[in-house]
């Protein structure tokens, strides 16, 4: 684990150097992901019978918690095309062999949101629908794995499933013209027609099992991926504690007879508080996902009141982030405000990773509420309808 996080931190000076270049090119460059690739970090999540690490989850995120610091788009771009090697232990395995047969570092986008239709036919699905945001998109040869709601006849919702769609099936549309993580490429996804997916190439979102696999593959789907996103967000937020107290330290105050910035109990103050939330963020995301492995070690699931816990503790992390990040940005007056600032870059990626469907704390704290007060779950987020 060391080694790779190591790996990982001694990155962070030239990715913070080509930062601006990937906003303004508006995608990741392709030596930036082979240099992840030769730093093993796409192994991480990846099965070992397909040449992968066969990692628990805690490595990956320590290592994007180091590479978020650097350049935002970049850490993005990893923490998306590097989580999907996670889920292909939950597949079956031919589609595994279907896909690093040849080559074991081919990868794929995704798009979970329920934009598109899916319909059953015999041996698979009749996939359909355009997708928004996949990151990383023009990095994958591999397809894509996009998100559908599955609905009986009457209209009852029965699942939320991803389905791993070949290259050859989609199109790509440029429309990513955001306000920040501009570099990751993150393009709309249209199938072409309809889209043939076989059952094997297809999985639930919501049910939780525990599987026959490695125990990394024994943890909640959605605990894994929400816990990624979480933790390249408290990367986004230690790059700016970094860049404020570089910017802070040499600076004088303008005003005659005040103190020098770092000596200014206020700075100091926004400073010591930013910090305690990051950290804060970071003490829960590494707990959440240790205690869950200490379940799967033991062979038993991660209890479903826990798991409605975890889904508060990752959610509430881009808002932490995001309030530590304000905090200092206002500190920064006028300095921070100029483009040629690193810090407006930095906060611009926690603004947008804090508007990322996994980052939503206001519902899921409702939802944690209502729990607590013996209301249960809403369906197809923890269960299938009539489990539980």
């Amino acid at each position: 684990m060391e080694t790779l996080v190591q790996r990982a931190a001694s990155m962070v000076p030239g990715l913070r150097e080509q930062a601006d270049a990937v906003e303004q090119a508006r995608s990741v460059p392709a030596a930036t992901i082979r240099a992840f690739k030769d730093a093993g970090f796409f192994k991480i999540l990846q099965p070992a019978a397909w040449g992968g690490y066969e990692m628990n989850p805690e490595v990956f995120y320590r290592v994007l918690m180091e590479l978020g610091r650097g350049c935002p788009s970049s850490a993005w771009n990893l923490m998306i095309l590097g989580i999907h090697q996670w889920e292909f232990g939950k597949l079956d395995p031919r589609v595994g062999d279907e896909l690093w047969g040849e080559d074991q570092e081919i990868l794929v986008a995704s798009s979970y949101a329920p934009c598109g239709k899916a319909r059953k036919v015999e041996g698979g699905w009749m996939l359909s629908g355009t997708w928004p945001t996949s990151s990383g998109s023009d990095h994958c040869e591999g397809g894509a794995f996009l998100g559908a709601r599955v609905f009986d006849d009457d209209g009852n919702l029965l699942d939320h499933r991803s389905f791993l769609v070949r290259r050859e099936d989609y199109e790509l549309i440029d429309d990513w013209y955001v306000v920040g993580l501009a570099g990751t490429g993150s393009k709309s996804l249209k199938v072409k027609g309809e889209a043939f997916v076989p059952d094997h190439r297809s999985h639930s979102i919501v049910e939780y099992t525990l599987s026959d696999g490695a125990m990394t593959y024994r943890l909640p789907f959605t605990q894994v991926f929400f816990g990624a996103v979480s933790s390249v967000t408290i990367g986004f937020a230690n790059g700016m504690v970094e860049l404020f107290v570089e910017h802070m330290k040499p600076r004088q105050n303008v005003f005659v007879g005040g103190p020098v910035a770092a000596q200014n109990p206020f700075v100091q103050e926004k400073l010591g508080n930013a910090v305690l939330l990051i950290r804060s963020a970071r003490a829960r995301i590494l707990q959440c996902i240790q205690e869950s492995t200490g379940y799967v070690e033991r062979g038993e699931p991660v209890p479903l009141d826990q798991r409605v816990h975890y889904f508060l503790d990752i959610q509430g992390v881009a808002k932490d982030c995001f309030a530590a990040g304000h905090m200092l940005f206002k500190k920064s007056s006028a300095r921070g405000i100029f483009d040629s600032s690193p810090l407006q870059r930095q906060l611009r990626a926690l603004l947008v990773a804090a508007n990322h469907v996994t980052q939503n704390e206001d519902d899921t704290s409702a939802l944690l509420g209502a729990y607590l007060l013996g209301q249960g779950v809403p369906p197809c987020v923890f269960e299938l309808p009539g489990q539980g």
